[in-house]
């Protein structure tokens, strides 16, 4: 059994030992802090993106590092899963996404303004959490190149695949796209993806924001998936 003395040194020798162990954990925490949370990276932009984010309450619905609401999707690594232009057309029209399912209000965001939020999401994704969240299990995942995996472009593997299947990877809500070179021709595929209500006033999918070149580079590919 201690003694008085005994136990006094025991207590503050072990405090002491424990305050210099927090101080130097503490130390070492802000040292790394710059490159775990990319500081280089976090550009204007990034931090306009993280104010309209704030002031748009996203967290009200969504997590963000594993804080937020359940409601919707967690978005730590949604530029990974999804890639930009899947991200851009939720910000522009979340109802036109998935027409009747979703209910993410419009905030009518410019264009300055989704860009911002794309830049603050891509950071975000690029954050060491040490391993939080788990990769995303949607395959295949965004690129940072053109062109993903297989030789589809990218737009394929960060949108379309969000609804459609091919090879037996993607969504199940519209038809399997193996093979539609042979059911459909350029020029339908091309209407359809201008204006898909303008081909079949009951289409679940919605009028995609798609350039003039990402529609010729779908048309290009979809025409080559021949059975």
């Amino acid at each position: 059994m201690l003694s008085k003395s005994q136990a006094r040194g025991f207590f503050v020798l072990g405090t002491a030992a424990c305050a210099i162990a927090f101080i130097g954990l503490t130390i070492d925490t802000f040292r790394q802090l710059p490159e775990r949370t990319r500081a280089a990276e976090i550009t204007p932009e990034v931090a306009q993106g993280k104010a309209l984010w704030e002031s748009s309450n996203c967290m009200g619905c969504h997590t963000l590092f594993g804080e937020g609401a359940y409601y919707a999707p967690e978005l730590t690594r949604v530029y990974e899963r999804r890639g930009e232009y899947f991200i851009r057309a939720m910000l522009v029209d979340p109802a036109a996404m998935y027409p009747g399912e979703r209910r993410m209000q419009r905030y009518d965001f410019t264009t300055e303004e989704q860009d911002a939020l794309i830049a603050f999401l891509r950071w975000a994704g690029t954050v060491d959490l040490n391993g939080f969240p788990a990769t995303p299990s949607l395959m295949p995942m965004a690129t940072a190149g053109g062109m993903a995996a297989g030789n589809r472009p990218q737009l394929f593997n960060t949108m379309c695949v969000a609804c459609h299947t091919l090879g037996g990877q993607g969504g199940q809500v519209g038809p399997a796209l193996d093979g539609v070179g042979s059911r459909r021709d350029a020029a339908y595929l091309r209407q359809w993806l201008e204006d898909p209500l303008g081909v079949k006033p009951d289409a679940r999918m919605p009028k995609l924001p798609l350039t003039d070149a990402q529609i010729d580079e779908m048309v290009a590919f979809l025409s080559q998936q021949k059975d």
